[in-house]
């Protein structure tokens, strides 16, 4: 249970970054020639963009740059993210970013200058360009909240100043906070962040679980004033960034580069809120019923239904299920997955100052870095599946699309590593007729993939919401109005079917995705496509899994809504999510269902 230090884990259980450098030299040597290709390109193309042809000939020479620079970030902050008491990475990862910073304001008047070309030549070079059509589209209509190209490099200058916020944060989370070890009839359990929320919050001993909640929110009260006030600054920033710019409000300033509209965001968080609080509230009744709780807390929320069927599963073991269960998307597929374990792709490794969480982070028309804590549980097995859902789309739009045209839309992100979770139940579920085997791959998804994306982060995005309403009519926000937010969203959604302890307000304090604008909700989007699609898979088949594959290919060379319709259904409407809610609700009824018949428990 103790935390090792990152020094003293197995290094099978690491990524090895040497895939994108050979070693820190090396990566010196990259930035020293990249420093010099970048000082040529402004000296080629700085106050010369009026034509259509030396337009697209700067877009496309700078994708070649692009990639460059994106591989030296990962291979340094890559490293910092596993371990955020090495001061020695903390300190490389700063010379990096001021470096980075420093290239990117330097190459800043690109867009700047193409804006500034006449009407004629801009529709020209959209005409001509090819791997650059649809950023030059988009720069296009982002015209009107360009600012001058002086102003442009100056914002450029301070990127890392604008990132404050997020390292405060993540500073205070991984290296500072400190959880001192708490006591249960007797015997000592150590804590930390990634013990909390990997292991002690589903065990399945009700005292241990509720001891651990409160030994962990009264820690994280002693740093909630550091947080709020990082967080308002985050907010405050984006606030004054989206009056600058001109739009009316921060809402549409951080929808805009997602390509959707505000009524596809606002509804996401007010169907889910209203039509799938009754099928979870249900949820919650079992759970207490089937464990012979005194009581439903928050705390209690994580538990499995049937903790002692789930079973414990090696890393060698994981390989075997997670191949098996994405076969269905073909053989390339497969070869990806076996290169992420024979390549050490991944880093399991359960360390003092490593992130928490899960992601999965890709080196353009390379491989891609996932991070996880592993526990030796069946979740982490579909945390692993949902990792490489995000290097499947990686690997498949990095060879269809342009650098500018790989990543999608941040609204659709999540479609592809939810997709995997849901097909590696459909597989588990294939492979055993037994009830009680059902009963725990069931509950497995409700537990895991609906409620992490469809109520923890649908709640976040809930309360993310009115934070961002305070900001836009002129407030700000402390610790005491964030924790009456949190404590009101969880009361809206749970009501009297789960009691919310002292600590329960403070789960704002967890999360990094406030830090990222307005990304919490989108979870649940790309869930509810990923859900649309597999029922797809199931009852159509390979033509299913072929749209599938032309979606993860298409990357982000369309808006979602026609990225939706390569996939075979249309998001423009809130049938999908309806759909969604509804094969959720399905879930819980089977899951009751089957609980009568095994255990003789009925709501």
């Amino acid at each position: 249970m103790e935390l090792k230090q990152r020094k003293d884990v197995p290094v099978e259980e690491t990524w090895d970054l040497s895939l994108i450098y050979r070693d820190e030299q090396e990566m010196w040597d990259a930035l020293t020639e990249l420093k010099a290709a970048v000082a040529k390109f402004v000296e080629t193309y700085a106050g010369k963009l009026h034509t259509a042809d030396v337009i697209v000939r700067c877009l496309d020479e700078r994708e070649t740059i692009l990639p460059k620079l994106s591989r030296i970030w990962s291979y340094s902050g890559l490293a910092v993210e596993t371990d955020y008491t090495d001061n020695k990475l903390r300190e490389r990862d700063e010379k990096v970013s001021d470096e980075m910073t420093r290239l990117n304001k330097d190459m800043s008047f690109v867009d700047s200058e193409i804006l500034m070309a006449p009407t004629e030549e801009l529709e020209k070079a959209v005409g001509l360009a090819k791997g650059c059509r649809v950023y030059l589209e988009d720069l296009l209509a982002r015209k009107a909240h360009m600012l001058s190209p002086e102003t442009e490099k100056v914002m450029a200058a301070l990127g890392r100043v604008f990132d404050v916020p997020y390292t405060v944060y993540n500073t205070m989370k991984l290296a500072d906070i400190a959880f001192d070890p708490f006591t249960v009839n007797g015997k000592e359990y150590p804590l930390g962040y990634s013990l909390f929320e990997d292991y002690y919050e589903s065990d399945p001993d009700t005292a241990v679980r509720r001891a651990a909640f409160r030994a962990f929110s009264d820690t994280l009260k002693k740093y909630e004033n550091t947080t709020a006030a990082a967080y308002n600054a985050c907010v405050s920033q984006e606030k004054t960034l989206s009056e600058l710019r001109g739009f009316d409000n921060v809402f549409d300033s951080l929808l805009f580069g997602q390509k959707v509209t505000r009524e596809m965001y606002d509804r996401q968080i007010d169907v889910i809120t209203e039509r799938l609080a009754p099928h979870m509230r249900r949820y919650a009744r079992l759970l207490k019923k089937k464990h012979g709780l005194d009581k439903m807390t928050f705390a209690d929320l994580k538990v499995a239904l049937d903790p002692e069927y789930d079973p414990k599963v090696t890393i060698e073991e994981s390989h075997k299920i997670v191949r098996e269960s994405l076969a269905i998307l073909g053989e390339d597929y497969v070869q990806m997955v076996d290169r992420a374990y024979r390549e050490r792709w991944i880093d399991f490794a359960r360390n003092v100052g490593k992130s928490t969480g899960g992601f999965c982070s890709g080196v353009f028309r390379q491989n891609s870095f996932i991070l996880l804590n592993w526990n030796e549980r069946m979740s982490d097995v579909f945390t692993v599946a949902h990792e490489l859902g995000h290097a499947g789309q990686e690997m498949y739009s990095d060879a269809a699309q342009s650098y500018y045209d790989a990543e999608p839309s941040t609204y659709l992100v999540e479609a592809p590593s939810t997709m995997n979770e849901l097909l590696m139940a459909n597989h588990l579920l294939s492979t055993s007729q037994d009830k009680r085997f059902r009963r725990w791959v069931l509950s497995s998804l409700v537990t895991n993939t609906y409620y992490h994306n469809f109520v923890t982060h649908l709640r976040e995005a809930w309360y993310q919401r009115e934070v961002y309403k305070i900001i836009d009519e002129g407030g700000s926000v402390n610790a005491d109005i964030l924790d009456d937010l949190f404590r009101k969203n969880l009361e809206l959604f749970w009501g009297e079917d789960v009691e919310l302890p002292d600590g329960a307000e403070l789960t704002w304090m967890r999360q990094p995705h406030y830090y990222m604008g307005l990304y919490s909700y989108t979870y649940s989007a790309g869930l509810t496509v990923a859900t649309q699609a597999m029922l797809r898979i199931r009852e159509e088949g390979e033509s299913a899994v072929q749209d599938w594959k032309k979606f993860l290919a298409a990357g982000g060379s369309k808006a979602p809504v026609e990225m939706a319709k390569i996939a075979g259904f249309d998001i423009s409407n809130d049938g999908p999510l309806n759909a969604t809610i509804d094969y959720i609700g399905s879930l819980i009824d089977e899951i009751c269902t089957l609980t009568e018949e095994i255990d003789g428990i009925t709501l």
